[in-house]
């Protein structure tokens, strides 16, 4: 352990487990109040549930991700994207409703999420047949569209969830890992453009102009000014948030001592989670938690970048857009830039499935990083 640990990529790890455990803090602060006022229960309970996940996902990657090469992750990421999409398909049939969405899947006490496991295993698949699919001499490139066809079927089942975050994030994740592939005939790359521009136009249409959308996804659309509209559920929660960052100025008011989170934010641990960092640690902590957000993805584009083969690439790649998504779409959702789509922040949410994924991954990455740091190291014993 100790010499994979040497050649793992440190500061990415320290960083993401400080982030995790900063998070843990913040969703037992943020949601002790809704736990025993709007759920009756201890207040504890949404702290111990992520913990459990948490703990989990840290003795997974620890154990079995980081000793296992990335070439073995091929059986599973195949099998897990065909299992997901059947639970997708599950999920629209039987219609259980939850938040106005058909999104989770209950396995008795636990509830996942498909559409965040269906975000990983699209990553690692892409990685294994693109990575395959260039090392052939003259690759047939309509080949190369023949996947986006599943990929575009899972998208279609998120939306109908619907889930528009998830989609989105999805479809950008599939869209930045396609344009990015090494591509050598002209034509096709801009065929690539053409196609990912049909594909987002049948998304958009979808999205703003489908009779399944319900009035309550519809009304997210009117995003702007929303202290304008206080009582009304298009400007309640974002004005909310706008109060608790004011609240919490440069140094916060203090640990525990948010007003917001006494249900006047009813997603303070989900996607709210950072007004109430803010109201409680104030705007230079929130400051510090972007710069580590762009400090992680930076670690991640260079493990990407340094890859010695493209399976690894793409998949290091593919981790970057899903968390860069994430944190974006975020945080232009509570500041009203955009409207807002119910999308949690990487390790700081609650939220077991996501917080699931997002930890394995950034463990696949790290594998990357200490697979191209071996590789490295034996090229150069092979030089003397």
């Amino acid at each position: 352990m100790k010499k994979m640990l040497s050649r793992i990529d440190k500061p990415l790890l320290i960083s993401f487990i400080v982030l995790t455990i900063f998070g843990l803090l913040m969703i037992y602060s943020s949601s002790s109040i809704s736990a025993v006022l709007r759920y009756n229960r201890p207040s504890y309970y949404f702290f111990e549930k992520q913990l459990i996940f948490v703990v989990l996902a840290l003795f997974v990657g620890f154990v079995f991700v980081l000793k296992t090469p990335t070439k073995f992750y091929k059986g599973i990421a195949f099998l897990g994207l065909i299992l997901s999409l059947i639970v997708l398909i599950s999920l629209i049939t039987k219609r259980v409703l939850t938040n106005n969405a058909s999104s989770w899947y209950k396995l008795g006490p636990i509830s996942i999420q498909p559409s965040e496991f269906v975000k990983s295993f699209s990553i690692l698949t892409m990685g294994f047949f693109y990575g395959r699919f260039f090392q052939r001499k003259n690759p047939p490139l309509v080949g190369a569209f023949i996947p986006l066809a599943f990929y575009i079927l899972c998208a279609v089942l998120i939306i109908l969830q619907p889930d528009f975050g998830s989609a989105a994030i999805y479809a950008g994740i599939v869209g930045a890992i396609f344009l990015t592939l090494p591509f050598k005939d002209k034509a096709m790359k801009y065929f690539k453009y053409i196609a990912l521009g049909v594909v987002a136009i049948g998304l958009y249409m979808m999205l703003f102009h489908s009779s399944s959308l319900t009035h309550t996804q519809e009304s997210r659309f009117n995003f702007k000014e929303p202290c304008s509209r206080y009582t009304q559920e298009t400007g309640y929660q974002v004005c909310n948030g706008f109060i608790a960052i004011k609240n919490g100025g440069l140094f916060g008011v203090g640990l525990g001592n948010s007003t917001q989170k006494y249900l006047y934010l009813p997603e303070s641990h989900t996607d709210f989670i950072f007004p109430i960092i803010v109201e409680e640690m104030g705007l230079v902590v929130g400051l510090v938690i972007i710069f580590v957000y762009a400090f992680i993805l930076y670690r991640i584009y260079v493990i990407s970048r340094e890859a010695t083969n493209l399976r690894n690439q793409i998949i290091a790649f593919g981790v970057f857009i899903y968390l860069a998504l994430h944190i974006i779409i975020n945080m232009v959702g509570i500041t009203a830039l955009l409207p807002l789509t119910g999308v949690p922040l990487p390790l700081l949410s609650y939220g077991g499935s996501f917080a699931v994924n997002v930890i394995l991954m950034l463990f696949v990455v790290e594998r990357i990083a200490y697979e191209t740091n071996y590789e490295k190291k034996l090229n150069k014993i092979r030089e003397i």
